[in-house]
């Protein structure tokens, strides 16, 4: 009795069709590439935009002349990485705009502080939080302004006593059902403060392009 072998086609060999997902694969990686390449000039542009724009919340333009936000700098102080953008006026350092960081109900609450060179804020945004919804997200501009409360504010013209909510014999409100959170953030600001004030000397002599 004799067998006959079906020969099987071209296209269904395994590496047939190995060969076509690799191919496919390949083409698909060349498209990506492509995409990526023609538009990282535009996202680089929206990048250096949003930065811009939100360091002209916090820092007003009339306090520098320099490209803020390309002078962002990073020193160990304290132990710790301290990041920050710096402004110059007339070549002049004329403050900062720093990153801190706090603890609120929910975890951690990041800030950007406005901070000019008589260590006097020139203002406060909260830049990521995880705070109850309807309570403690009030510290957002989008929600309440009760984060301008502390543009003007330095060391000087704020007593240690009164950087606490009104709660703990401060001067700042809290809020209805939610003290933790801006007992956190004023904590936060304050402590920025305190740091900038400590450190003043080195963080507005950081030569301009001066890597990290």
């Amino acid at each position: 009795m004799s067998s006959q072998t079906t020969a099987i086609p071209f296209r269904d060999k395994p590496y047939t069709q190995g060969m076509i997902l690799g191919g496919f694969t390949l083409l698909v990686c060349l498209f990506v590439s492509a995409v990526a390449f023609a538009t990282k000039d535009t996202i680089k542009q929206r990048q250096e935009e949003d930065t811009q724009n939100m360091l002209s919340q916090v820092f007003p333009a009339s306090l520098y002349d320099n490209q803020l936000g390309q002078e962002e700098y990073t020193l160990t102080l304290d132990g710790k990485p301290v990041h920050f953008f710096l402004g110059r006026k007339n070549g002049v350092p004329s403050g900062v705009v720093l990153f801190a960081d706090t603890t609120g109900y929910s975890g951690a609450i990041n800030m950007l502080l406005g901070i000019d060179a008589n260590g006097v804020l020139t203002g406060v945004r909260i830049t990521f939080h995880k705070e109850t919804p309807g309570l403690g997200d009030l510290i957002e501009t989008s929600k309440s302004d009760w984060i301008l409360g502390f543009d003007g504010k330095s060391l000087e013209n704020t007593t240690q006593k009164n950087w606490h909510v009104k709660k703990d014999g401060g001067e700042f409100d809290s809020f209805t059902g939610a003290t933790i959170t801006p007992r956190g953030v004023v904590k936060g600001v304050y402590e920025g403060l305190q740091l900038f004030a400590k450190h003043k000397g080195e963080i507005l002599s950081v030569k301009q392009g001066e890597k990290s």
